[in-house]
């Protein structure tokens, strides 16, 4: 039987990979890809504490929803700014993107 705590460590461990390649990683992309990570495992924590704490009311499903609406609208975005920078630049490592830089 899969109980709170099984979700609760997946998320932990997809919030801790993803922490990990959001950090540790130079290209914009994979950046984008560890923040995905992190807000998926946040939407896992809510979906599981919206199960097993109050099963009859749906509010967790609809904020996760939210979240992932969000998520999608910053990914847009970010992605559009990548290819913008791609485009000008010939690289998507974040140590050259330096343009707000003085």
């Amino acid at each position: 039987m899969i109980t709170l705590h099984h979700y609760l460590i997946l998320s932990a461990a997809l919030f801790c990979i993803g922490l990990y390649g959001a950090t540790s990683k130079k290209n914009a992309i994979a950046v984008f890809m560890g923040v995905e990570l992190m807000l998926n495992s946040a939407n896992i924590n809510i979906v599981a504490f919206n199960h097993y704490l109050k099963p009859n009311v749906l509010s967790g499903h609809v904020f996760a929803i939210f979240v992932i609406a969000v998520a999608a609208a910053e990914v847009a975005v970010g992605l559009a700014i990548i290819l913008s920078l791609y485009r000008h630049r010939k690289s998507t490592n974040v140590d050259d993107i330096d343009l707000l830089k003085w």
